[in-house]
């Protein structure tokens, strides 16, 4: 196959990762094929670094971009950093790309002899780019990052944001699919923003993206057919004469932060030695992700739960939210007074600061459950290992991976959200050690938990295989071979 992809992630770790997984995959069922990675200059040069072997079929490809142009922090190119309210900056930035990207499209294309590109594959909040290449007649696919489930949920909600009120004492059905009902709590943080004009920005953006990515000629998603059927359906329904091809998990060992703040994370080796010291299914995994946090008193409740569970745990600990980080960690501020040091002398638990090797986490026989805040990527790296969760949904489509996998079967919900006035679980210390318990403690709910997650964990790493017990490829990679046949019986 001897054809040229463009891919385009959001500049965000959470979209950039299921891209570089997505071109390895490419690269190793096409080796001949030529891939282009496109985004801003600080992006493309840590996307550069996850390839430390060059292949002279991946090329790497930067847009002009200027921050302050746009009200960002200097040197801004990623949603890392930033506050929410900042987080419009950087979508409404990313629009004003359009025309750098349309220039850099049409040297490509010089540059190749004049040959188009067979494909641009953009991130669904990018889908503007799907007018660029009707006009240039390239065939355009939007890669949906996140769960079809929470998907189909946030496009209903932000396609009908207008007509939606922000209902504090009920639930409320969704206009798209009256089944299914969302708590008050659950809906999107901006429409709780007291600023009009925030929100009607925001939702406008979503809105416009949403409509953009119905005008694709396909959609791939970062989930697999036989774990998220129902949610498929949903987007089928929503996504009318739009082909969909679940092609994930697209999955790949993160990169630990840059050397000024690795100075405050422990090795990945120390997480595993200390792993090591533990028996098989005893440590609770806690991450937030590395775009959020609880808030204080949250932090104080979790601690304090976690030490009355005498369960061991790894808490990869952030400063509060809410809480500006200047570079140190204030645990005797944000934690029980002497927490970390009674945790590591009763070796019950390993804070660590910042960042972790999750994935070496995830997969170590220790590890037992996941306490997470439901982000997609999280969710497929423990499932892929066969470890349940414990959700604390932050927020975006959080809440609907949080519903949708208490509906599997792997999950309990301990918190949601990291607002006073937006939770509507209050978490204490004795609520975190009641969930602990039950799903760490050998109880018939922990024991369903993990026979239900190593059961997906199975269908899971299935999608992937060459050879699936005789019967051909995996569901993913026959959904990956089915697109690229659409994508190049188009150029016949």
């Amino acid at each position: 196959m001897g054809g040229h992809v463009i891919l385009f992630p959001f500049m965000a770790q959470g979209h950039i990762t299921p891209f570089i997984s997505l071109a390895e995959l490419l690269h190793r069922r096409w080796p001949e094929l030529t891939i282009t990675i496109i985004n801003t200059p600080r992006n493309i040069q840590s996307i550069q670094s996850s390839f430390p072997n060059s292949i002279p079929t991946i090329r790497f490809r930067s847009l002009p971009f200027s921050p302050s142009e746009h009200g960002l922090p200097p040197n801004t190119e990623s949603t890392a950093g930033l506050s929410f309210p900042q987080f419009l900056n950087l979508f409404i930035a990313s629009e004003s790309l359009r025309s750098q990207f349309t220039q850099l499209l049409h040297q490509i294309i010089t540059e190749d002899g004049g040959r188009l590109p067979s494909c641009i594959i953009s991130d669904n909040f990018l889908t503007w780019t799907v007018d660029i290449a009707e006009k240039l007649n390239i065939f355009h696919s939007t890669l949906i990052t996140s769960s079809a489930y929470g998907t189909a949920i946030s496009f209903t909600l932000w396609l009908h944001m207008p007509k939606l009120p922000a209902i504090e004492t009920h639930s409320l059905s969704l206009p798209d699919f009256p089944e299914i009902n969302i708590h008050w709590s659950q809906l999107p943080r901006q429409l709780f923003v007291p600023d009009d004009n925030f929100v009607s920005k925001y939702s406008s953006f979503l809105q416009r993206q949403t409509l953009h990515c119905f005008k694709s000629n396909a959609i791939l998603l970062n989930t697999v057919k036989e774990f998220e059927t129902a949610g498929l359906r949903m987007l089928e329904k929503l996504i009318i004469g739009v082909p969909l091809f679940p092609i994930g998990p697209l999955l790949r060992q993160p990169s630990p932060p840059s050397s000024s703040s690795l100075s405050l994370s422990l090795s990945s080796s120390s997480c595993v030695e200390w792993l090591d010291k533990h028996s098989p299914e005893t440590v609770l995994y806690i991450s937030f992700g590395s775009q959020n946090s609880i808030n204080s008193s949250q932090m104080m409740e979790l601690a304090a739960g976690l030490e009355a569970s005498e369960k061991a745990f790894i808490w990869v600990i952030r400063p509060p939210f809410g809480v500006e980080f200047t570079g140190e960690f204030k645990l005797d501020q944000w934690l029980p007074e002497g927490f970390e040091e009674r945790m590591r002398e009763k070796k019950q638990g390993l804070l660590v600061h910042a960042w972790a090797p999750q994935v070496e986490i995830l997969a170590h026989e220790s590890t037992s459950a996941f306490l997470s805040h439901c982000g997609w990527n999280s969710v497929l790296e423990s499932l892929s290992h066969g470890v349940p969760i414990i959700g604390w949904p932050l927020g975006a489509e959080q809440f609907y991976n949080s519903m949708f996998l208490e509906e599997v079967g792997v999950c309990v919900e301990l918190g949601r959200g990291n607002r006073e006035k937006m939770s509507c679980v209050k978490v204490e210390k004795e609520r975190v050690k009641k969930v602990v318990e039950m799903v760490m403690g050998g109880g018939e709910k922990g024991v369903e938990m993990k026979k239900k997650a190593m059961e997906i964990s199975d269908m899971i790493r299935g999608a992937l295989m060459e050879v699936d017990n005789g019967n051909g490829l995996g569901s993913s990679l026959h959904g990956l071979d089915e697109f690229c046949n659409l994508v190049f019986s188009k150029l016949d």
